[in-house]
Parts: C-alpha cells; sequence; structure tokens
C-alpha cells in the first residue's frame, strides 16, 4: 500500500515536504497533483524510479518523459534555449506548458528522446509541486496518471479524487494529496526545437500559447 501524505495545497508543510524528498531520493514512485492534472512521478536522477515509471505507464525507451523544473534558469540547466525560446516561455511560465527543447548532458539518456536528444521540461504553478522542486533540488519526472487498459481506453481519466487513489494505491509508493479533484486537460505542448514553435497539442491554456505559435506550423493532435 502506498503512504499518504497530505499537504497544504498553499503553504505545504516544511517536514511534510522533507520526507517525501527522502523518500524520492531512495528511489520511491509517486502519485501527486500538478497544475493540470495529477501526475506519476520520481526523482529525475534515480534510474531505478525511472524505469517504474516506464513499465507503469507501459512506455517503451524511446519514448520521452516530461519532467518538472522549478525555473526558467533552472531549464536552461537541462536544456538548450535559443533566444526566441526564452522570450515564448518567459511570457508562459509558470503554467500548464510542456516545451519540447535540446536536451543538455545533464539529462538522462532514460528520459530524453533517443533520435531527437530533446526533452519536454514544464515549470508549473502549483505550491506543492515548486516546493518537491526545491527540497529536491533537481527536476521530478512528470507524467500524467492515465493508465490504458487493454483496449487502449484509459479507465483513470476523469476520475474523483479517492478512486484515483485507490487505483493507484497498489501501483505507487507514495501519494501526495492537497485536497484537490484530479483535473481533466493536460497540459499544452509548444514544440521548441526549430526556428519557429510549433503547437503540438492542445491542452490547458493553449491560447495564451497559440498567439506565439507559428498559423503555419500548427500541428493539432
Amino acid at each position: 500500500m502506498a503512504t499518504i501524505y497530505t499537504v497544504h495545497p498553499e503553504t505545504p508543510q516544511i517536514r511534510r515536504i522533507e520526507e517525501i524528498r527522502n523518500e524520492l531520493q531512495d528511489g520511491a514512485v509517486m502519485l501527486y497533483p500538478t497544475d493540470t492534472v495529477y501526475a506519476i512521478g520520481c526523482d529525475l536522477n534515480v534510474k531505478s524510479a525511472v524505469e517504474r515509471v516506464r513499465r507503469l505507464k507501459q512506455l517503451s525507451n524511446d519514448k520521452p518523459l516530461t519532467f518538472l523544473c522549478s525555473s526558467l534558469s533552472n531549464i536552461a540547466e537541462y536544456a538548450l534555449v535559443s533566444d526566441s525560446a526564452y522570450r515564448l516561455m518567459r511570457s508562459l511560465i509558470p503554467g500548464p506548458y510542456t516545451f519540447l527543447l535540446p536536451a543538455t548532458k545533464l539529462v538522462p539518456r532514460l528520459v530524453m528522446s533517443p533520435k531527437r536528444k530533446t526533452s519536454g521540461i514544464r515549470v508549473p504553478d502549483h505550491p506543492v509541486c515548486q516546493a518537491l522542486l526545491k527540497a529536491l533540488g533537481n527536476p521530478v519526472i512528470s507524467t500524467s496518471a492515465h493508465l490504458a487498459d487493454e483496449e487502449g481506453k484509459i479507465p483513470t481519466l476523469g476520475l474523483e479524487r479517492a478512486k484515483l487513489f485507490d487505483e493507484f494505491d497498489g501501483l505507487v509508493d507514495i501519494i501526495v494529496d492537497d485536497g484537490s479533484e484530479p483535473g481533466t486537460q493536460v497540459s499544452t505542448i509548444v514544440d521548441m526545437t526549430g526556428e519557429e514553435p510549433v503547437m503540438v497539442r492542445k491542452g490547458l491554456g493553449w491560447e495564451a500559447a497559440m498567439a506565439w505559435a507559428s498559423p503555419v506550423n500548427q500541428n493539432w493532435e
């Protein structure tokens, strides 16, 4: 059974956050709230935990994993950010946006896209996420807590909090509960690897990002 940590949604208790941090550093996998949907995550630098997240989501190694950074300057440690990308990201973060960027050597191979050498990176507008990132001192994996069944459906999408926790109780080590109900809108994805930003997925907050994306190159999933 997973250990449930109840935290305040706006001012997370320092001791509780430190307890979660210690478990993450020891290889724990967690279910936790973000500013979009509940996510499955772990310490970016713990290989065994990242491998567990991949197995849980049934993701092959050629599928990159998104991770959370605390700020734009923190992103610059893990990705190559052009001047145009910097301007766009500065206008949108923190918020519900995932940016696809060329990865630096600090990004583990198990996390990035092996062919493109890119990473999906977010800066969340969420006090609990920010507290965890600050305590841990490095990024946290963040993949939506949506599990597909054998028919390819996603039964965990839109579940209320109690049912979602029941669903993941035997799958993760930690459940972080800030009292919020799970969101139903995923992040907007913007590809920043080329000369022009390309809208890859229309998600939460897409209207603001759309103003910056090239009208010719918008790709809606």
